[in-house]
């Protein structure tokens, strides 16, 4: 058969563990594509940089226009990540007649509708099962393994650099800042980590997913989210004290034709597979109404994990399930309108702890603005001081029954302001599954 023609947009930590892959699994590949797949081009900016794979220098190149109009280029991959220029790189591509893979969470996110419309408008592919889940092959499970099931919810952590320094902040007793410089020093988290801890890489990943899962739109300003930049040691601590540990949780739920997606930090139960998920691996739990539910693990980030979805993809254009896949499934069209609940409304138990003057009458004051706002308390935790001394500071740790997000966050405001209370309160879901 004829050989399947690849141009490589790209040649960072993925792009060069599937150029180390195309190259050095060559026989392999074919044999499980039913045809060779050949890298033809490799685009980078810098081209005498240094690389783990020795690259054919034939193949290296800094003009992306003569690998987009190479007529033996049948597949652009792309792997430089962001906005733009891979934007207008996979719509490039597409309007040049290539199938795209690309892993790119990001622009999927935002520009997925423009992506899949042209392509479909140009009779080509998108292929992306490594823009989430890393190695986790979650993409095609929603897409075809659970096709035969209306999904109700997700939950989900989706973010390996948020879930390493949970791992370490809650294990090694780090706090946040050492932890993410452990994380950095690894290789998990970038120099410029914003968008991992403060819950949007997670949110991106969210919404991919939600599309898939639900067949609606998904604006992200409609995903509430929050990330593990707000956590302090100590909500770690009394968690664990709990019973619970706390992790990034990202969420999708159908209810009466709302949807409903949020991201933050979350008290999972010890017992639920969601907690036992350590470092920078990554879970998704999928509940469905046939098969009920489901749990995807793995590594959710790195060189050859998501280097090896890439290349399932290619493998899967090669033989021709991915066009067909394409085609059958309609992906990313709006064939489902859904109403987005809004977080306010959405009801939930809540984990509260407040700093305190430790003088008679301060619980009262907390419990009764808490009740002013309907929130019942289930559980309240006060370790006895180890100073006499009245006055002082002391943490208090409460634990509701359910209550609207709304009422909680009103109520939190005025507990801020009360003299008694002598930091910011921080609060967070308890999840009930």
């Amino acid at each position: 058969m004829e050989p399947l023609g690849i141009a490589l947009i790209g040649c960072g930590v993925v792009g060069g563990g599937v150029a180390k892959l195309l190259l050095e699994q060559q026989g392999h590949l074919a044999e499980r594509a039913g045809r060779p797949l050949v890298l033809r081009h490799v685009v980078v900016r810098h081209p005498e940089k240094p690389r783990a794979v020795p690259l054919p220098r034939n193949l290296i190149t800094t003009q992306i226009e003569p690998a987009l109009g190479d007529p033996q280029v049948d597949v652009v991959v792309e792997l430089i990540g962001g906005l733009e220029p891979a934007r207008t790189i996979i719509l490039n591509a597409l309007r040049a007649g290539k199938d795209v893979v690309t892993a790119n969470k990001a622009v999927l996110a935002h520009h997925g509708t423009e992506i899949f419309d042209t392509a479909r408008e140009h009779h080509r592919t998108v292929a992306f099962e490594a823009s989430v889940g890393g190695g986790i092959p979650i993409v095609g499970a929603i897409a075809r393994g659970l096709a035969a099931n209306h999904i109700s919810s997700i939950k989900a952590i989706l973010n390996g650099t948020s879930n390493f320094i949970l791992t370490q902040m809650s294990e090694q007793g780090q706090d946040y800042p050492t932890a993410l410089a452990e994380a950095q020093r690894r290789g998990f988290a970038e120099a410029d980590p914003s968008m991992d801890v403060d819950g949007t890489d997670a949110a991106h990943k969210l919404a991919i997913l939600a599309r898939l899962a639900f067949g609606s739109e998904i604006p992200l300003e409609v995903i509430e989210r929050r990330g593990i930049d707000v956590l302090h040691p100590a909500d770690l601590a009394f968690a664990s004290e709990l019973g619970y540990v706390i992790k990034l949780i990202a969420e999708a739920w159908v209810h009466d034709e709302q949807l409903a997606l949020h991201v933050e930090p979350t008290l999972v139960r010890k017992l639920h597979p969601l907690a036992d998920v350590r470092g920078a691996n990554n879970a998704i739990h999928v509940v469905g109404d046939a098969v009920g539910e489901t749990m995807f693990y793995g590594p959710g980030a790195g060189q050859m994990p998501t280097a090896s979805a890439v290349v399932s993809d290619l493998v899967d254009l090669a033989i021709g399930s991915a066009q067909l896949t394409f085609r059958t499934l309609r992906l990313w069209t709006n064939c489902r309108r859904l109403r987005f609940r809004s977080a306010s409304s959405i009801k939930s138990r809540f984990y509260l702890r407040l700093n305190v003057i430790d003088r008679p009458g301060t619980l009262a004051q907390v419990a009764s603005v808490l009740a002013d706002h309907h929130i019942s308390i289930a559980s309240v935790v006060q370790h006895e001081s180890l100073d006499d001394q009245e006055g002082i500071s002391v943490p208090i740790v409460i634990r509701s029954h359910d209550a609207f997000l709304g009422e909680l966050r009103k109520a939190v405001e005025t507990l801020d302001r009360l003299p008694c209370v002598t930091a910011p309160c921080a609060y967070f879901p308890v999840a009930d599954w």
